[in-house]
């Protein structure tokens, strides 16, 4: 009776189950084995290596196994009566002390035809994206050829051009021809993100010459347009970094020339603040504050995804294919970073981000990064002469400077006087520069509304690093 229930429950299970002996005669094998075997009979009359001959030989003495470790799952053929064969996905078990073997594994032919149409799908997709990369390259090569030749000769007539009317259109047009070149290149590096193709080329660059670079760049241009341009890097950057210096230039020449288009009056800022160290890694911290037209909250989705402008109208007015700030986006996550923006229609935009960079170990770079920002570097500090425990965060001489620059800060922002108030928030982010990460972001936080002019966001930024400050001093106390 028992015998015949360990039967019928073998019978009913959904993978096929076989055993042979030493020789490789089949001893059992159960119902769903002969359905898929198609065989009246297998029992006492079919050696199991007509069944699996890849994995199973017969010699005159014994069988011998050759196929995978035992009781680990692989794919197997598995023949028929007729002598067609199919795919099983299975393992074999060697009976220990019986001197006999087990295979039990289910029909894998649907998992083998879906592994085989996936592998046909991803050549395709593999060669669909070979195609159009080739087509891009030719594309934006054809492209590049005759924009580079208007360019070069309207140079040339500039060179001996007199009239200032026809002058004047010369300039448009090597105007034109370098926006076109600049919509050329970033078809081509989104095709490579796109592509997952793009890689970094990193090596030792000075960063102060790399900034210094980007605001000749651009400072001209911004002010011929009347705008103010101010670039603050701060002393303890480290003087040399390894990274991809050309992709951090063209990111920053990004978000400055799109911080030129939508600004007519006021200034752009750029700063760099190094925020965090790991060893030989530095995290640095890039700000580009403009007072142009802002962007309205439900349109920053928009902002980073490819071919999108917030607006059909902006596009219109401004000019541009959407690509430049998708493409800094996947820079920059390429650096390890990541990028934010923040903004409000008429009172400008903020573009934050920060990457990571290898510090080579100079002395020159050990020197620099153990910087501490003094009065001397900031003006606006004015702690004191001789003072310099005030800029060592958790002694009592900080606790008192801070309070003091945060109450006239306070004072400066209710009055909306600006200027003021930005020469103190210069003085209270260097009393936080040895404060603990959180704190150093709240008083960045804060920093970044008041260099918009906000008062209600600046003071709901101050209250934010009041009451950090609060809740570690009351860490420090228990």
């Amino acid at each position: 009776m028992q015998d015949h229930i360990v039967q019928k429950a073998l019978d009913t299970i959904q993978e096929m189950l076989i055993l042979c002996d030493s020789i490789g005669r089949v001893t059992y094998a159960n119902a769903k084995a002969m359905s898929l075997l198609e065989y009246d009979k297998l029992v006492g009359r079919v050696n199991v290596s007509d069944i699996f001959p890849n994995i199973f030989e017969k010699n005159e003495k014994r069988l011998v196994y050759k196929g995978e470790p035992e009781d680990s799952l692989f794919f197997m053929d598995c023949y028929r009566s007729n002598q067609t064969y199919f795919p099983v996905k299975g393992h074999v078990i060697s009976l220990t002390g019986e001197d006999a073997y087990m295979i039990m594994g289910y029909d894998a032919t649907d998992e083998v035809l879906l592994s085989k149409m996936g592998e046909k799908s991803k050549q395709e997709v593999e060669q669909a994206e070979k195609v159009r990369s080739e087509f891009v390259a030719n594309v934006t090569h054809e492209l590049r050829t005759p924009v580079n030749g208007i360019l070069g000769n309207a140079r040339r007539l500039d060179e001996i051009e007199t009239d200032p009317k026809k002058k004047e259109i010369l300039r448009l047009i090597n105007h034109g021809c370098a926006d076109m070149n600049a919509i050329i290149n970033n078809i081509l590096d989104f095709s490579k993100l796109d592509a997952g193709k793009f890689t970094l080329e990193e090596r030792e660059f000075r960063i102060r010459e790399t900034i210094e670079y980007v605001e000749a760049n651009h400072r001209t241009k911004f002010t011929e347009k009347g705008l103010e341009f101010l670039v603050r890097v701060s002393p303890d950057i480290p003087e040399t970094v390894v990274g991809d210096e050309l992709r951090l230039v063209q990111i920053l020449n990004n978000l400055l020339s799109n911080a030129y288009k939508f600004t007519t009056v006021g200034g752009i800022v750029l700063e760099v603040i190094k925020t965090a160290q790991v060893e030989d890694k530095v995290e640095l911290f890039f700000l580009v504050i403009d007072s142009g037209i802002g962007i309205e909250k439900e349109s920053m989705d928009k902002l980073f995804q490819s071919f999108s402008q917030v607006d059909a109208s902006i596009s219109r007015k401004f000019g541009g294919t959407g690509l430049g700030l998708n493409i800094t986006k996947q820079l920059v996550e390429l650096m390890n970073g990541s990028i934010h923006v923040e903004s409000e229609p008429g009172k400008g935009s903020t573009f934050s981000f920060h990457i990571w960079v290898d510090v080579p170990r100079t002395e020159e770079n050990r020197r620099t990064m153990e910087t501490v920002i003094t009065p001397e570097q900031s003006a606006s500090f004015a702690v004191g002469p001789g003072n310099t425990n005030a800029l060592h965060f958790g002694t009592e001489e900080n606790a008192r400077e801070l309070e003091k620059k945060l109450s006239k800060l306070a004072l400066s922002v209710e009055m909306e006087n600006w200027e003021k108030a930005e020469m103190f928030m210069e003085a209270v982010r260097g009393l936080l520069e040895e404060a603990p990460r959180e704190i150093k972001s709240a008083g960045l936080k804060l920093k970044m509304s008041v260099q918009k002019g906000n008062m209600e966001k600046s003071m709901e930024a101050y209250d934010k690093l009041v009451q950090a400050l609060k809740e570690q001093m009351e860490l420090e106390v228990s």
